[in-house]
């Protein structure tokens, strides 16, 4: 199966900056799309960005300007990086990706989370 791994979450300070990084591998034909939302507590879970096979772009009202998402495409990865950084950002943030395999022309799957808290 596919399986995404996130990684750079943390404690970062308003302002500051800090990348997320989501990596996909497993019986993998070709990755769709991939995007991260985030989930603060007591909220839905919402769309950051997302980056789609063709290089179209698409983010939140609330991120555009300051949040920027790319892609490697020979290593399967996804990366977010966040400048300017406020506290409302805080939230688990998820790795999603929408992948082509052996059974499925559009399978979704999804990372555990990883934590990004934006506090002084």
């Amino acid at each position: 199966q596919v399986q995404l791994v996130e990684s750079g979450g943390g404690l970062v300070q308003p302002g500051g900056s800090l990348r997320v990084s989501c990596a996909a591998s497993g019986t993998i034909f070709s990755i769709n799309a991939m995007g991260w939302y985030r989930q603060a507590p007591g909220k839905q879970r919402e769309l950051v960005a997302a980056i789609t096979s063709g290089g179209s772009t698409n983010y939140a009202d609330s991120v555009k300007g300051r949040f920027t998402i790319s892609r490697d495409n020979a290593k399967n990865t996804v990366y977010l990086q966040m400048n300017s950084l406020k506290p409302e950002d805080t939230a688990v943030y998820y790795c999603n990706a929408r992948v082509r395999t052996l059974t499925t022309m559009n399978g979704d799957y999804w990372g555990q989370g990883t934590q990004v808290t934006v506090a002084s």
